[in-house]
């Protein structure tokens, strides 16, 4: 890599990208993470004193030093503003900020952001190439919208199908163990926002983007919705009562208990693993029609052998196969793999923080770890400084 590499890739795939961020919560503030650490400039708008939400959120009824462990998942990379949204002189401030912006975010419920004369509209006749990006729950201008419906991932979740379609027959539905919707919207945002910075530059213009959790949430399960849809005549499939991994799949995909954990069978030939387990009698089954008989019988061999025992055995076999691993299990596993999805920042009141990096790789400008997750407010003079001066800095953050 030559002198002039080594600085693009220092500066970022997105280092000429400014963004004012208003997000708040997992769906926004994922996705400007994402530009952050490709380099773009994310400038992170938070109330006085308390700052975004999620701040204060608890996991496990505790919080990392003075923050959640969810806020500084997702907000290395940026500067922290804080200022008042009820005062006209920031809205004034903001608009300005805005002109010298490529991309605004916000996630507040539709209309918040236009009734406070921070909307698409306000920062466009001031910047008519601005990239306006919004996420909510159930879109900006829907049926569901106008019903004043409650945007979260787990609502999300029971709404979508999702919480239905997991757990087995005899359970009630089951919650995902992550906030799935929330983290593949952010994802869907980033998207967004990268599509309309292109345009911007192919065709020299500003433009709205706009991405729910409940649409996201249905895309995101466009593969089985398509099952329900045009087979079996559109008939809801039932759970499997034996716990076959998804309705709409047959034996053996599904997990299973060894003697000391547990081990993840994908797709796979039942007569294959007969041969390998000893059990002629798996080729026999329908793989469908039988699903529930070829996963008890199947069940009730893995419980013979350790789960290091199988995966040797299924592996070298061709069978798609894994360990299930807890959380701390899988970190671990990525520690002494030395991968540089783990990220260890200092933080002023917490310490070390690991946190987890971003998934993308990019051979010539990869992400990289800048700044650690901002304290409230702690760029605030800078910033305002930085595009108003230090007068008008000083009065705004006075009022």
């Amino acid at each position: 890599m030559n002198q002039n590499e080594a600085a693009q890739q220092q500066r970022g795939a997105l280092s000429s990208i400014r963004v004012l961020d208003f997000t708040q919560m997992m769906l926004g503030p994922y996705a400007t993470q994402t530009l952050a650490d490709f380099g773009a400039d994310v400038i992170k708008v938070e109330r006085p004193g308390k700052g975004e939400w999620e701040r204060g959120l608890e996991f496990m009824g505790e919080l990392v030093g003075q923050d959640s462990a969810a806020f500084l998942a997702m907000n290395r990379n940026k500067r922290s503003l804080t200022v008042d949204l009820k005062n006209p002189a920031v809205i004034d401030a903001l608009l300005e900020i805005g002109e010298s912006c490529d991309v605004i975010v916000e996630n507040f419920r539709p209309g918040v952001m236009g009734r406070l004369g921070l909307g698409y509209e306000h920062f466009r006749t001031r910047n008519p190439k601005i990239v306006y990006a919004s996420g909510s729950g159930w879109g900006q201008d829907t049926e569901w919208a106008r019903q004043n419906r409650p945007g979260q991932d787990l609502l999300i979740q029971a709404a979508s199908g999702l919480a239905y379609n997991t757990g087995k027959a005899d359970d009630a539905p089951t919650p995902l163990g992550s906030s799935l919707c929330d983290a593949t919207t952010a994802q869907s945002l980033t998207i967004g926002i990268l599509t309309a910075l292109i345009a911007r530059e192919h065709l020299g213009i500003g433009q709205r983007v706009e991405v729910d959790l409940f649409s996201t949430a249905m895309a995101m399960q466009c593969q089985e919705i398509s099952a329900m849809v045009n087979l079996s005549n559109g008939k809801q499939t039932s759970r499997s009562s034996a716990g076959i991994g998804g309705p709409w799949l047959d034996a053996p995909f599904g997990i299973y208990e060894t003697i000391d954990g547990y081990v993840a069978i994908a797709m796979a030939s039942l007569e294959t693993i007969g041969e390998l387990l000893s059990l002629p009698e798996l080729a026999g089954f329908d793989p469908w029609e039988e699903r529930e008989q070829a996963k008890k019988t199947l069940d009730v061999a893995m419980l013979t052998r350790t789960s290091a025992a199988w995966l040797e055995l299924l592996l070298p076999a061709g069978i798609w196969a894994a360990p299930v691993l807890t959380n701390m299990e899988a970190v671990q596993e990525m520690r002494n793999a030395d991968s540089n999805m783990i990220v260890t920042v200092e933080h002023p009141t917490a310490g070390p923080v690991e946190l987890i990096g971003c998934p993308i790789t990019l051979s010539e400008t990869g992400w990289s770890q800048r700044l650690r997750p901002p304290l409230v407010g702690e760029h605030s003079y800078e910033v305002l400084t930085e595009f108003l001066g230090s007068e008008r800095a000083a009065l705004l953050l006075e009022s």
